[in-house]
């Protein structure tokens, strides 16, 4: 049978070529002449494992953050000339404003916000007081110290949401005991199991214990455990179960 296209039809491929059409005129040449020349420069001086993800002005004239595709965040003139690392801070009567800390931190919570429960290991009080993230690799010591403390967190109305983090990713020695964790039929049973040392059935699943390490590359984790609060602020190491329960408080 002969298709037609319908005027109904050609009025929305004409609006959405022109809403795209729009889109691309709001990008200044400056920001896609820069977008193109520090991809070509990153590409070469990293054979092409570092792409730019977007760029953004800063309060600073000329000065603009460049976001990679690491998660990591750089800053350049707008010429692209030169290239530099750090925070940037602003000067206030009450001190000093970290305002790269800021927006990392914004980004974290994001990240954090989109992984699914269900992705997760959860330990929940019956009355939430608290809730922490944390990025945790089975074999780690103080990763096992964190984890000896639940029943005392619990108590502190403190939910832990552990998310995987092998240290090393599929070459990690834990890697393989993840997701055997993450597989099982009752993974909080297993993760604890795992924690104190003793040898877990193996087990094989669609984990998601790969995509949970990459996000927590995103987020600029090197170790475990790290611990993000809900305003996306990361702390790395252990933390005794009150002063978490604490800290945890004063961060709503």
């Amino acid at each position: 049978m002969k298709k037609f296209i319908t005027p109904v039809v050609t009025l929305c491929v004409l609006l959405n070529f022109m809403v795209l059409a729009q889109a691309d005129d709001a990008i200044p040449q400056w920001q896609t002449d820069l977008k193109a020349k520090l991809t070509a420069t990153l590409s070469t001086a990293t054979n092409g494992e570092l792409m730019v993800v977007n760029i953004a002005e800063t309060p600073l004239a000329n000065l603009v953050e460049i976001e990679l595709s690491t998660g990591e965040f750089l800053f350049s003139d707008k010429a692209g000339d030169f290239l530099f690392t750090g925070d940037m801070f602003a000067t206030t009567a009450t001190g000093l404003r970290n305002l790269s800390a800021e927006k990392r931190q914004v980004k974290n919570a994001n990240i954090i916000a989109g992984i699914s429960r269900e992705d997760m290991i959860i330990f929940s009080p019956d009355v939430v007081k608290g809730s922490v993230t944390v990025f945790t690799d089975v074999d780690c010591t103080y990763c096992r110290k964190l984890h000896g403390d639940i029943d005392k967190l619990l108590e502190l109305g403190v939910e832990v949401k552990y998310v995987a983090y092998p240290r090393g990713g599929e070459k990690a020695a834990s890697y393989q005991k993840m997701i055997s964790v993450w597989c099982a039929k009752d993974r909080n049973q297993r993760l604890t199991q795992a924690k104190n040392g003793q040898n877990i059935p193996a087990a094989s699943c669609d984990s998601p214990v790969l995509e949970l390490y990459e996000l927590g590359n995103q987020i600029g984790i090197s170790g475990t455990p790290a611990l993000v609060l809900a305003s996306g602020r990361v702390i790395p190491g252990y933390i005794e179960p009150q002063a978490l329960a604490e800290l945890l408080v004063t961060e709503k």
